[in-house]
């Protein structure tokens, strides 16, 4: 984690900063040893370098390890809600700045795209977050760590302390490298029916979304299938295609005349 990549300028005051470098962990003997991890441990392994160590714990800790500790213990729930107004504001500034042809419309779309709770979690996930929160009994017993819930609160709660802790341009420092990567397929991604149906789904918390493959005939070079959207387990659209993604879009397709 101590790697850095891409040299970039702030493009309104020509300073140059150094971007972390993040890659989804894979699953090995180290990473399973952070099942378990101090916040001082996550602290050195990924260069945060708080001063407030106490911001860093809070935005570790879950409501119901706090509940467990009644000692003034703080959780991550007022941290989180800083996070997430400042991750809307970084990525409505880096939107701005890297599609300037792009309409109001479409801007927000890419900022609704990145803040997904989904993809937080995802971006939990290549730093190993998980392994370091501090969870209730029943929490634990149950995977909480890896509910993508809890890490992509986590997550936001993690910037807001970042900004407590060093102000806005080390929160923005921390989140670039995640969003960077996905510059280039940004556009494409957002007007793809999946990822449409995806975020109304989560913006309208309608439910479990799964897409079932109901047929498939033909010979092996030149297959159709059939696929089945379903969301909270109500069938919303069917497509066929040549392939499994593509059958998969033109569900999607007549899944977003229904929602």
């Amino acid at each position: 984690m101590g790697t850095h990549g891409t040299i970039s300028p702030h493009p309104t005051d020509g300073k140059w900063i150094s971007l972390p470098e993040f890659r989804e962990a894979p699953v090995t003997q180290q990473s399973k040893k952070r099942e378990v991890e101090t916040a001082s441990s996550l602290n050195e392994r990924l260069g945060l370098s708080f001063s407030n160590f106490s911001l860093l714990t809070a935005a570790l800790t879950h409501r119901s390890y706090a509940n467990e500790h009644l000692d003034g213990t703080e959780d991550n729930e007022r941290l989180e809600y800083l996070g997430d107004a400042l991750l809307d504001f970084i990525v409505a500034e880096w939107a701005y700045r890297h599609f300037p042809e792009q309409s109001e419309g479409i801007l927000t779309k890419i900022r609704a795209y990145l803040v997904q709770n989904h993809r937080l979690a995802g971006f939990a996930r290549k730093i190993d977050l998980g392994g370091a929160l501090r969870l209730g009994r029943g929490e634990k017993s149950t995977g909480g760590n890896h509910r993508e819930s809890m890490l992509g609160s986590a997550f936001e709660a993690l910037l807001g302390a970042l900004f407590l802790d060093a102000g806005y341009e080390k929160a923005r420092t921390f989140i670039l490298p995640f969003i960077e990567p996905l510059r280039d397929t940004l556009l494409d991604e957002i007007n793809d029916p999946k990822s449409q149906v995806q975020e109304k789904v989560q913006a309208e918390k309608l439910g479990a979304l799964i897409y079932r493959v109901t047929a498939s005939s033909g010979p092996d070079h030149a297959k159709t299938y059939e696929v089945e959207v379903e969301i909270n387990g109500v069938a919303m659209g069917r497509g066929s295609g040549s392939s499994k993604s593509a059958a998969e879009r033109e569900a999607a397709r007549e899944a977003l005349k229904k929602i």
